[in-house]
C-alpha cells in the first residue's frame, strides 16, 4: 500500500508540477510585457509576503504531521481523531487572525513600497492574494495535514493542481484581453474559494468516520512553537530576499530576482513534491523499526541528494540561454546576469544535501531541542542580507542567504547523524563531497561544448538529454560509493515489483 501510493504521489506531484510549469513560465512573461517589470514585481513580490502568513499554522501543521505518522501506521482512528479535532480548533483561531493579517498587509504595503503602480492597485492585488489562503487556511488545513500523513499528497495535489489549471488559465485569458491587474488577481481568489468545497466534498465522501467533535488532544501538538521555530526558518530562505529588495530597492530589482528564483523554484518544487511522495514511508517506519528505518534512511540519503544534484546541474547549465529566450523585446532591467546563477545553484547544492537529515529531525519530533538552532539561522540570513543589500543588491541577499545555509546545512548533518540516526556525521559528508564533484566536473567539461540553445523547443530537448545523462552520472556515482544502500535498493524494489505483479496476477 505505501509503496503504491508513494508511485501515486511521485507521479502526480511531478504531473501537477509539470503543468504549474507551463502556465507559471507563461504568466511572468505576459505580465511583463503588457504592464512591464514593475507589475511583476509586485505581484511577486506580494505572493511571497502573504507565504509569511503561513507562519500562523506552519508550526502546528508540523506538530501535527508528526503526532499523525504513529496512530496512521497503526490505524488508531480514535487518536487520529483527537488530533484532528485539536488541529481544527488551533487553525480556527488562528485563521481569524490570518484575514486580519491579510487586511493590515494590504493597507501597509503601498505605503512602503517604492513603485509608479498606483496604491488602489497595491492594496486589492495584496487583499486577493492572501484572502483565499486566509480562507483556505481556515476551513481546510486539518485535510491536507491528515492527507499527506496518510501518503495521500496525490489527492492533494490533483485538486492544487485542477485549481492551479483553472486559475492560472483565468489569468492568461484576461492578460490577453487587456484586463487590469485587480481584475486578474479577483480571479485568484474567486476559484481558491472553489478549492475549499472540492476538498470538503472529498472529505465527506471519504472519511466518514472523521469526528472533529470528540475531545481535542492538545497534548499530541503541544510542540507546536517549537515546529514553528523551524518552520520559520524555512520561510527565511524562501522569502526574506524578496521583503528586503521590495523595501530597499525597487520592483524592477524584484522582478530580475524572482525571474531566476522561479526557475530554481521550479526544480525546488518537482525535488520536495518527490521528497514529500516518500517521506510518510520514513515516518511509519521510524515508530515501526528501527533498523528498517535506518536501511531506508541511507538509501533515501544516497538517491534523494542524487536527484537533487542532477536536476541543479541541468538548471546551472541552461538558466542563462533560457533567459535570454525569455526576455527577449523586455529592456527597462537587464535580465542576463552571470553570478546569479552561480550564487543560486550555490544556495541549492549546500540545502539539499540536509534534506534527510532534516526529515529525520521531524519526524523523531526533535522541534524543540534544534529550535534556537533555527533562530541563529535566520538571524545570521538576515543580518548579512541587510549589511550587504545596500552594497551589492541582489549579490548582497543572496550573499546573506548563503552563509546561513552554511551554518545551518553543517549543523543539521552533525545533529541528525549523531542523535538520531546514532553513527558519524561525516557519511553524509562524503556522500555530498562525491557529488560536488561530480558537478565540478560536468560543469568544467561543460565549458568545452557549446550548449547555447536558441529556442523554447531547443531548450526542452536539450534539458531531456542533460536530464538523462546526468541522472544516469549521478545515480552511477552514488551506486559505487554505496554498495552496500545500492544492493538493499535494488532488492527492495525488486521485492515491491513482485509483490505488484503477483497483486496482478491474482485479479
Amino acid at each position: 500500500m505505501n509503496a503504491k501510493r508513494s508511485f501515486l504521489n511521485i507521479l502526480i506531484g511531478i504531473g501537477s508540477q509539470l503543468v504549474t510549469i507551463g502556465l507559471g513560465i507563461f504568466i511572468p512573461r505576459l505580465l511583463m510585457l503588457k504592464f512591464g517589470s514593475e507589475a511583476n514585481g509586485l505581484m511577486t513580490s506580494t505572493s511571497q509576503m502573504i507565504v509569511y502568513l503561513s507562519l500562523l499554522e506552519a508550526g502546528v501543521g508540523a506538530a501535527s504531521l508528526q503526532a499523525l505518522y504513529k496512530p496512521v501506521a497503526s490505524d488508531d482512528k480514535k487518536e487520529v481523531n483527537e488530533i484532528i479535532a485539536a488541529t481544527s480548533r488551533y487553525y480556527k483561531k488562528t485563521g481569524i487572525i490570518y484575514f486580519i493579517a491579510v487586511v493590515v498587509l494590504s493597507l501597509i504595503y503601498p505605503l512602503v513600497v517604492n513603485s509608479n503602480i498606483d496604491k488602489t492597485t497595491m492594496i486589492l492585488v495584496v487583499l486577493f492574494t492572501g484572502l483565499g489562503g486566509a480562507f483556505n487556511f481556515y476551513f481546510q488545513g486539518k485535510y491536507r495535514i491528515l492527507l499527506t500523513a496518510e501518503g495521500k499528497s496525490y489527492v492533494v495535489n490533483s485538486i492544487l493542481t485542477l485549481i492551479n489549471i483553472l486559475s492560472n488559465g483565468a489569468k492568461i485569458a484576461l492578460l490577453m484581453l487587456g484586463y487590469n491587474l485587480i481584475i486578474v488577481q479577483a480571479s485568484f481568489f474567486i476559484l481558491s474559494l472553489v478549492q475549499i468545497i472540492i476538498f470538503q466534498i472529498y472529505m465527506n465522501r471519504h472519511y466518514k468516520w472523521l469526528d472533529l467533535s470528540v475531545k481535542p488532544n492538545f497534548k499530541s501538538i503541544s510542540q507546536k512553537n517549537s515546529a514553528l521555530v523551524h518552520q520559520f526558518s524555512s520561510l527565511i530562505f524562501s522569502n526574506t530576499d524578496v521583503l528586503i529588495l521590495t523595501v530597499f530597492t525597487n520592483l524592477k530589482v524584484v522582478s530580475v530576482y524572482v525571474m531566476y528564483n522561479m526557475l530554481f523554484s521550479i526544480i525546488d518544487n518537482i525535488i520536495n513534491t518527490v521528497s514529500s511522495s516518500i517521506t510518510f514511508v520514513l515516518g511509519q517506519s521510524f515508530h515501526d523499526s528501527k533498523e528498517k528505518f535506518l536501511k531506508l534512511y541511507d538509501a533515501y540519503e544516497v538517491y534523494f541528494m542524487a536527484f537533487a544534484f542532477s536536476l541543479f546541474t541541468v538548471t546551472y547549465l541552461l538558466v542563462l540561454p533560457f533567459m535570454k529566450i525569455y526576455t527577449a523585446g523586455i529592456d527597462d532591467i537587464n535580465y542576463i546576469d552571470k553570478w546569479l546563477p552561480i550564487l543560486f545553484v550555490s544556495i541549492k547544492l549546500l540545502i539539499y544535501p540536509r534534506s534527510a537529515g532534516n526529515n529525520a529531525i521531524n519526524i523523531a519530533g526533535h522541534f524543540k531541542k534544534t529550535q534556537y538552532r533555527s533562530i541563529l539561522e535566520s538571524a545570521i540570513n538576515l543580518v548579512f542580507s541587510l549589511i550587504f543589500v545596500k552594497l551589492l543588491g541582489i549579490y548582497g541577499v543572496l550573499l546573506g542567504t548563503l552563509f546561513a545555509v552554511l551554518y545551518r546545512s553543517t549543523d543539521i548533518i552533525i545533529y541528525s547523524n549523531k542523535n538520531i540516526i546514532g553513527r558519524s556525521p561525516l557519511k553524509t559528508v562524503k556522500r555530498w563531497l562525491v557529488y560536488t564533484c561530480v558537478f565540478i566536473i560536468i560543469i568544467f567539461t561543460s565549458e568545452f561544448i557549446n550548449i547555447n540553445p536558441g529556442s523554447y523547443i531547443t531548450v526542452f530537448g536539450v534539458a531531456f538529454f542533460l536530464t538523462v545523462m546526468t541522472f544516469l552520472i549521478y545515480f552511477t556515482a552514488g551506486s559505487l560509493m554505496e554498495q552496500k544502500v545500492y544492493h538493499y535498493a535494488k532488492e527492495h524494489l525488486k521485492a515491491r515489483l513482485n509483490r505488484s505483479k503477483k497483486k496482478l496476477q491474482n485479479q
